[in-house]
């Protein structure tokens, strides 16, 4: 018994450094076990003996199994010292209950280390005897079978083979109620023997269990998914598996199941699109590439609302998927491609001076450049409102972009060498009216320098500012005073 419990000791500080995992998993095991038996009787041993031993076992707990087994035992000794003619053999046929306690509590993985104890009831029979003895006491013939009682005690190991198979390693002994099992009894102790065993153990299918806490059982994961029970997220996209393959359809082992380089977890709780389909909007772009690439709203097809899916202004037409207004032309680019079909990355797709919103809303074609230059003359006292020019902020700069439109000034008064004009600068009511008043001159006098620096005479062209005293619209919103901010042609003569 000492020798059990060092070996016992042993086996447990080997692999208490084992990882964890439930080794124990089922409801019921069964198995078989070949003993080998050293008979502990009076005569000499014949190693010969054997024991053949099945057994059905049910889980108690996480540390104890009950189990129950029987089977046949063939007990063989010899009376005389290496005397082949003088054989004692005895059919007995045990069946016992054993507790079994699990010292690592069933949570290593490929181990299990146990000891046992039980009790139960043998059936012997004498076969053989010899005619005579070595020894000063005789065989007991009265009585060569019957029942008694015997207690096995022991230790062993289960080896996992795979999920349901096991070989159980085994050492022991047991003990009898009774002396004359051998029909021979000389002193104390009674008969027993000793006992080494080899078996091999067959699990139930096992208790539902998720060791993981992921959603899936262990037995799902290694057989069904190919997932790892141990880990509740393997692939390590921010979903568990059992949420991967129970609510979202996405492949547990697989980090970015639709390819489109975003991650699962990403997609579900970070851009609510869908994991299952690499372009969850439907515009031609996937998922990674609107939200690494382009900025774009992966869930909605248009993300500026300009009429054109992301996928065709990034891919075909070559603007911007976050501006409606590519060009600056205050023409949405769906407007331009599908209604106009003018340049939405050009603000004057033809070039002739006039940028394409200001020839939709005076009714001239934005594709022929022979109708922005304005030839008729204009009448004494008419005027021409030249909106969108913009200036530096608090500054007369024009800036490149208002060139354009300045064009079609120079283009009316080229044609009208006759006319002299009057550019009146007008800002809107932000400012005090005396800021606001040099600042219109100054402005106005920006135009007139921009005109005569192009060749147009300067006796031609007087300036004045007006302030903030001639609205056009009420200052009361942006759009509004960017009406007010605007510069006039008047002809005078």
């Amino acid at each position: 018994m000492q020798k059990l419990l060092k070996f016992s000791v042993i086996i447990f500080l080997l692999l208490s450094t084992a990882a964890f995992s439930q080794f124990k998993n089922y409801k019921l095991k069964g198995g078989v076990h070949y003993n080998m038996i050293s008979p502990a009787g009076e005569i000499k041993r014949d190693l010969s003996s054997f024991f053949v031993r099945g057994f059905i076992a049910a889980e108690l707990g996480p540390f104890f199994d009950a189990e129950l087994g029987g089977g046949f035992m063939k007990w063989k000794q010899k009376d005389f010292l290496n005397a082949d003619n003088a054989p004692v053999e005895i059919d007995i046929i045990p069946l016992d209950v054993r507790i079994r306690f699990e010292l690592l509590g069933g949570r290593t993985k490929y181990v299990n280390p146990y000891i046992y104890i039980g009790g139960g009831v043998l059936r012997y029979k004498l076969k053989k005897y010899p005619n005579q003895t070595a020894y000063n006491y005789p065989y007991d013939l009265s009585k060569t079978e019957g029942w008694t009682g015997f207690f096995p005690a022991g230790g062993g190991l289960e080896v996992r083979l795979s999920k349901q198979a096991l070989l159980d390693f085994s050492a022991g002994g047991m003990y009898s109620l009774n002396d004359k099992i051998n029909s021979l009894a000389i002193g104390t102790p009674k008969d027993g023997w000793f006992n080494f065993a080899l078996g091999f153990v067959v699990t139930g299918k096992g208790w539902k269990e998720d060791t993981d806490k992921d959603g899936l059982f262990d037995t799902d994961e290694e057989n069904k998914y190919l997932t790892d029970p141990e880990n509740p997220d393997t692939d390590s996209d921010g979903l568990k598996d059992g949420e991967e393959v129970k609510n979202y359809k996405t492949n547990p082992k697989n980090h970015d199941t639709d390819g489109d380089a975003v991650r699962d977890g990403m997609e579900v709780k970070d851009f609510i699109t869908d994991p299952l389909k690499a372009d969850t909007d439907g515009d031609v772009l996937n998922d990674g590439d609107e939200i690494n690439k382009h900025n774009t709203n992966p869930r909605i097809a248009d993300s500026d609302l300009d009429g054109l899916d992301d996928g065709s202004e990034v891919l075909s037409y070559k603007t911007d998927p976050n501006k409606a207004d590519t060009d600056g032309d205050n023409l949405t680019d769906g407007d331009e491609i599908n209604k106009y079909k003018t340049n939405p990355l050009a603000m004057d797709t033809d070039n002739g001076s006039v940028n394409d919103d200001i020839e939709v809303l005076r009714g001239t074609d934005p594709l022929n450049s022979e109708d922005d230059i304005v030839k008729e003359e204009m009448k004494i006292g008419e005027i021409l409102i030249l909106e969108g020019i913009n200036f530096e902020t608090n500054s007369s700069s024009i800036t490149m972009v208002s060139e354009t439109i300045l064009m079609k000034a120079f283009n009316t008064m080229k044609n009208n060498p006759k006319m002299e004009v009057e550019i009146s600068g007008h800002t809107d009511s932000r400012g005090s009216n005396s800021g606001n008043q040099r600042l219109s001159e100054s402005r106005a006098n920006s135009v007139k320098d921009w005109l005569v620096a192009r060749g147009i005479d300067g006796n031609r062209i007087t300036t004045v500012g007006y302030g903030e005293d001639m609205p056009i619209a009420p200052n009361d919103s942006p759009y509004n005073m960017q009406k007010n901010r605007r510069i006039e042609f008047k002809r005078i003569k």
